[in-house]
């Protein structure tokens, strides 16, 4: 079985407000996870890399430090 590395951010209502107030105001659903695991500290080239790929897939991708 693998571990989870992202879960759904436990977030208090003040927080949940705050999102639901930028969900209004740029129209969209925003989805708050926390990770298991640090982000990983990318370069900036590196990040340039990863959101190449991101566009070139159609997804987001989230960078952690195994």
């Amino acid at each position: 079985m693998t571990k989870r590395k992202m879960k759904i951010a436990n977030l208090d209502e003040k927080s949940i407000a705050r999102i639901r107030n930028m969900e209004e105001t740029m129209d969209t659903l925003i989805v708050a996870l926390e990770p298991h695991y640090p982000l990983a500290d990318l370069s900036e080239e590196q990040v340039n890399k990863l959101q190449d790929l991101e566009k070139d897939l159609g997804v987001v991708l989230i960078a952690l430090q195994d």
